[in-house]
């Protein structure tokens, strides 16, 4: 069992920037992938970062590639995730998400953090 806790979301203006942190209950989270995905109003849950806790191989989603920054603390068991260039379309609740390696699903979330851009 994996449980996870997020902190960072807020509220901040075109251009801005926020950190998001993600810090997993105690145990290693070595042969885990841990997501950051978000779901914007009306909108489906949409994945932006992933990597491999181990290697820390990391996916940027397109949308957010060159402006987000996926980073971890292995000592502290916590993930990050930079956010920069905030656009209006980046407002949504964030989630990070754990499974285990070469698992399709995501079985472990986060409450969610809520990051609102205003324009």
């Amino acid at each position: 069992q994996v449980q996870l806790v997020e902190s960072g979301g807020g509220l901040v203006q075109v251009g801005g920037s926020l950190r998001l942190s993600c810090t997993a209950s105690a145990g290693a989270l070595t042969n885990y992938v841990l997501g950051w995905h978000r779901q914007a109003p009306g909108k489906e849950r949409e994945i932006v970062a992933a990597f491999t806790w181990t290697e820390n191989k990391i996916y940027y989603a397109d949308a957010v590639k060159g402006r987000f920054i996926s980073s971890r603390d292995i000592y502290k068991n916590t993930a990050y995730l930079q956010m920069n260039s905030l656009k209006p379309e980046d407002t949504g609740v964030y989630y990070c998400a754990a499974k285990a390696r070469g698992s399709q699903d995501y079985v472990y979330w986060g409450q969610g953090t809520q990051v609102t851009v205003s324009s």
